[in-house]
């Protein structure tokens, strides 16, 4: 099997994954004003052990701008929120994340959403309607090839949540959402042991 269709497949096999539902929260309720089918399974937010290898990729934000796992570079610590447009939780804690990201200097703290279910290419304008409604206002990577096997080859449920360091180096990982009180927490914890 030719490596574009390795990819191709393993993208599908990731959406398939990431459309079966999504970790959420059992604290929060969606929006009233945010609509999508609801998420299956309730698990709640769990971390694994942090990655000593450098992430790479390049990929396309939501206004259409080239964007590469150089971004790490301008920030001691970047918070990439891995959701999808049909993942209620995910929904539920971007306005926390848009406050998160006004919060912290640029240099300290960033945060860049991937949106897993919006391909470079496809219409983004339900992603535009939602990232507005709910005060998301950082950077929004969509998917490609790139960004798939630099991050996502093994996410199995959104919201997922990578720490980086100023390298691309995983400091930390979170599945499922978390208020923002909790992130507050993970967030000034990781920019301490700095």
């Amino acid at each position: 099997m030719n490596k574009p269709c390795k990819i191709f497949l393993g993208m599908l096999a990731l959406s398939a994954v990431l459309l079966s539902g999504c970790a959420k929260d059992k604290t929060e309720q969606p929006p009233e004003n945010l609509s999508g089918p609801e998420a299956a399974g309730e698990t709640s937010p769990s971390e694994s052990e942090p990655s000593s290898a450098s992430i790479t990729f390049e990929g396309t934000d939501l206004e259409g701008n080239a964007v590469t796992s150089s971004i790490f570079s301008q920030s001691r610590l970047t918070m990439v929120n891995v959701w999808a447009t049909y993942c209620n939780p995910c929904l539920n804690e971007m306005p926390a994340l848009g406050e998160l990201a006004a919060d912290y200097e640029t240099e300290e703290f960033q945060i860049i959403g991937i949106v897993s279910d919006v391909l470079e290419g496809e219409d983004t304008s339900l992603t535009e309607s939602l990232v507005e409604q709910t005060g998301a206002h950082y950077t929004h990577l969509l998917l490609n090839e790139s960004i798939y096997d630099g991050l996502l080859t093994d996410v199995t449920a959104v919201p997922t949540t990578f720490f980086l360091d100023k390298d691309g180096v995983i400091l930390d990982t979170v599945i499922g959402a978390m208020e923002k009180s909790g992130w507050e927490e993970k967030i000034n914890g990781l920019l301490e042991k700095d």
